[in-house]
């Protein structure tokens, strides 16, 4: 029982000494009419009547409140199953009022969550669609043009078979983003930890992306000379992915003749953040809370022209955090972009 009385017990209470009240003048006046008032029989008359009137009372408010309030309870209970279902019934309408309103708040927070994920959902169909059915109609107007007579020709044919093996070598790029991003979601891709030198892997990347880096003359540089080498605990391919990533993005979206420069700095005792800053044309602030996700683009055309399959930066958020690090972003329009990530520093 509550500390203070049920508003429901406050009303049979009132109630009572009213209709008490009422009938003890009422007997008190018919008795003075007959000239024999007894103080005895009146107290007990009012004693009785008051004690009758609350048991009445109370006991029909109750039940009138309970069917009602019960009908209520049944009807979100065959909504869904919640913890409205597994309490017990109150009758007190200020509780009530508050676990309907409890209910109410928590089922419009989760239709606006349905909501948003079914236009994302509707927004990836649409981008995934979009994304395969370009190459995908390209190699099939390379075939057809063949099929109607340019396979005779040796010169054409090599160029439009040489274009839908490049076609075809996008769409297995992009199912492979598809499908690695689908077990890095699902926790289903393991990690192969070990310890190497971070310095090394991002001079190796640098080799490696400095034939693309010359086409728009931007130089990959480290922020200073690394003479000593600085370990980590991680997987090694997947975190050349990320840097690999990161780099092209950076040359990608950077200046003619700009710079992709990156850092390491012991960020705490045993970590470290590995920083890739270009001096680009930098993103918005509209766009960064959306920058991870899968098929979203900052400049549709210019990217697409760059080529990619959309999910770089996607991927890197979910390699990182498969490693139970942190991935960052700084950007600023017309001054560049700075992308950071914490490691586990080997001991």
């Amino acid at each position: 029982m509550q500390k203070r009385l049920k508003k429901t017990y406050k009303f049979a209470i009132k109630t009572s000494l009213y209709i008490t009240l009422f009938l003890t003048l009422l007997s008190s006046v018919f008795l003075y009419v007959l000239h024999s008032i007894n103080i005895a029989y009146i107290v007990s008359f009012a004693l009785i009547t008051y004690i009758l009137s609350f048991i009445i009372i109370q006991y029909r408010v109750e039940r009138f409140i309970y069917r009602r309030v019960k009908k209520i309870y049944d009807d979100l209970t065959l909504l869904e199953s919640t913890s409205l279902s597994k309490q017990p019934i109150t009758t007190d309408m200020a509780t009530l009022t508050e676990e309907i309103d409890k209910y109410a708040r928590d089922k419009k927070l989760e239709i606006e969550t349905l909501k948003v994920r079914e236009e994302y959902r509707k927004e990836f169909l649409g981008n995934v669609s979009h994304e395969l059915k370009t190459p995908l109609f390209t190699v099939q107007g390379y075939l057809l043009t063949l099929l109607d007579g340019a396979i005779d020709d040796k010169n054409v044919s090599e160029k439009y078979l040489n274009r839908a093996n490049k076609g075809l070598e996008r769409l297995i790029y992009i199912v492979k983003d598809l499908d690695m991003i689908t077990k890095l979601e699902v926790g289903d891709l393991s990690l192969n930890l070990e310890t190497f030198n971070i310095v090394e892997l991002v001079q190796s990347v640098f080799d490696l992306l400095e034939m693309k880096a010359s086409k728009k003359k931007i130089t990959l540089m480290f922020d200073m000379d690394y003479n000593s080498p600085v370990y980590v605990n991680a997987d090694k391919e997947r975190i050349q992915q990320v840097l690999t990533n990161l780099i092209v993005n950076s040359i990608k979206y950077g200046r003619e003749k700009g710079t992709t420069e990156v850092s390491i700095e012991n960020l705490i005792k045993n970590k470290v953040i590995i920083r890739v800053t270009d001096n680009g044309e930098g993103i918005s602030d509209t766009n960064l809370p959306r920058l991870f996700e899968r098929f979203f683009r900052v400049d549709k055309s210019g990217s697409r022209k760059e080529g990619g399959s959309g999910l770089g930066l996607s991927i890197v958020k979910h390699i990182i955090e498969a490693h139970e690090e942190k991935i960052y972003v700084e950007s600023e329009l017309d001054v560049g972009s700075e992308f950071s990530f914490t490691l586990e520093k080997a001991k």
